[in-house]
């Protein structure tokens, strides 16, 4: 299979508008609730714990097939692999069936690390829960994890445990597309506007 055909059939993928549709399944237009995003933790925040889980689940599921399956059909190179990463989360944060406006790309990006990285991705998951366990802050979790993606990467492979040079730098790109579609949150943050993530059912 081509690398074009695979790299159209990641960001297609990508651009299934998971919390969207789990919203409209709901009589519920996710975009004019909460954050106004259609990420899973606004449709955690909105709709509750099981369809926020069932979002984030379904996303994170989009990033790992479209990088699995560029890797088992695109051949031996790592390039097909991490083109589909990047096409699959660009699919999710832009998708087209939404006027190219769609989540921030953190559950999609940790299903391409769970297929790609996967020791870097449980580095990355325990920053995210210390973070969130000690600010409660979603948003923040996922910035610090974004940021500590290439440096996970950078150590392990110098540790001579996994990775290389093409790896860390896709960490890089997508650690900063992570950063940059979290601007509007570090706003919030600075201006101390916001909310937190408590309680065990959002309403």
């Amino acid at each position: 299979m081509s690398s074009a055909v695979l790299i159209l059939l990641a960001f297609l993928l990508g651009s299934i508008p998971t919390g969207y549709l789990a919203g409209r399944a709901k009589g519920v237009d996710i975009r004019q609730h909460g954050s106004g995003n259609i990420g899973a933790t606004n449709v955690f925040r909105t709709l509750g714990r099981p369809l926020g889980v069932f979002v984030f689940v379904i996303d994170a599921m989009k990033g790992f097939g479209a990088v699995w399956l560029a890797v088992h059909f695109g051949g031996s190179s790592a390039w097909p692999g991490i083109l589909a990463a990047v096409a699959v989360i660009a699919g999710h944060n832009y998708t087209p069936w939404l006027g190219f406006k769609g989540g921030k790309g953190i559950a999609t990006s940790a299903g391409v690390l769970v297929a790609l990285m996967p020791w870097a991705m449980l580095i990355v998951a325990a920053a995210w829960f210390l973070v969130f366990l000690l600010s409660r802050y979603v948003s923040l979790a996922s910035i610090c994890a974004a940021a500590a993606l290439p440096l996970a990467v950078g150590v392990l492979w110098f540790a001579g445990c996994g990775g290389n040079a093409t790896l860390l730098g896709f960490s890089v790109v997508i650690s900063a597309l992570a950063i940059w579609r979290h601007r509007s949150n570090i706003v919030r943050l600075r201006n101390g506007t916001e909310p937190r993530l408590e309680g065990k059912t959002p309403t």
